[in-house]
């Protein structure tokens, strides 16, 4: 849990110069996109998001996490690698790449500006 707060409060800290740049009055909706190796569990991240934001221009804001399995491929051919399979290419053999499920990324603010 402690993992998700820092997160959290470097995800705070980023809205805040995002709404100052943009002389926003309030945020109302904050979107994430979490990747299942990320190591952050989403419900951890959203309980630790309703307590840091009181008392930001984010109090109100809610909060979207789009959750992205995680995607295997080869760095070689570019066959893509089944879910459970040994992480090795079946068609060349090559060691297997993985291509999406370890971000964490801000997608989108939506913000109140005057």
């Amino acid at each position: 849990m402690m993992h998700e707060y820092s997160l959290v409060q470097s995800l705070m800290e980023r809205i805040a110069q995002e709404a100052a740049a943009r002389h926003a009055v309030a945020v109302h909706r904050v979107r994430l996109t979490i990747g299942e190796l990320s190591g952050v569990e989403p419900e951890l991240l959203e309980h630790a998001f309703a307590i840091v934001r009181e008392g930001t221009l984010a109090a109100g804001a809610a909060l979207d996490i789009i959750r992205v399995p995680a995607r295997w491929g080869c760095p070689e051919c570019g066959a893509p690698i089944a879910p459970g399979q040994v992480l090795k290419c079946g068609a060349c053999g090559s060691p297997a790449h993985l291509e999406a499920g370890d971000e964490i990324v801000l997608d989108r603010l939506e913000l109140e500006v005057p």
